[in-house]
């Protein structure tokens, strides 16, 4: 059986925006550059083929916003999504330390990011790292990276370079 589909909650409900907040620790003033960033993003969007629209933005633990959106090919599997758009871009100046992500979609409910775009972000953010994903009208849901991405694989798993199992 499925686990229950999240609360949809709304950007424009102060009581929402607030709870989120706070038990995500972030400000409202940090959720809400958040919300309007992954939303702009969608417009640099390169989708010719889908005509399916994503933007994300990516808060740094120095509180820092990089954002990206998805951009196509005509071979359909070179493709990039909005999600590693932006932690590319983030990882290639310098940043590794993440506070959270939102993205942001043209559809009613909220798309989460898709599996290789989940396991993306498992390399670079903690279990804990909220993940904010808001539809075409402001509505949203928030989930924690573990409950996108349970059971799953990181760095940790790995043994360290050079040590014993280890090849490279």
């Amino acid at each position: 059986m499925s686990p229950p589909a999240p609360e949809l909650l709304l950007s424009s409900n102060e009581s929402h925006v607030s709870e989120t907040c706070k038990t995500y620790n972030i400000t409202s003033a940090q959720f809400d550059t958040l919300h309007r960033r992954c939303t702009a993003s969608k417009a640099t969007a390169y989708c010719p083929y889908s005509k399916f629209r994503v933007g994300a933005s990516i808060l740094t633990h120095d509180d820092q916003y990089i954002d990206g959106a998805n951009v196509e090919n005509a071979a359909y599997p070179v493709g990039t999504c909005a999600e590693r758009v932006a932690f590319g871009k983030a990882v290639t100046e310098g940043h590794r330390k993440f506070k959270a992500v939102a993205v942001a979609t043209d559809i009613s409910p909220p798309a989460s990011p898709c599996g290789m775009c989940r396991q993306f972000i498992r390399e670079f953010c903690e279990l804990d790292t909220p993940i904010l994903m808001f539809d075409k009208d402001g509505a949203f849901v928030v989930l924690r990276l573990e409950q996108l991405l349970p059971m799953s694989f990181g760095p940790e798993s790995l043994p360290p370079p050079g040590s014993a199992g280890a090849r490279g």
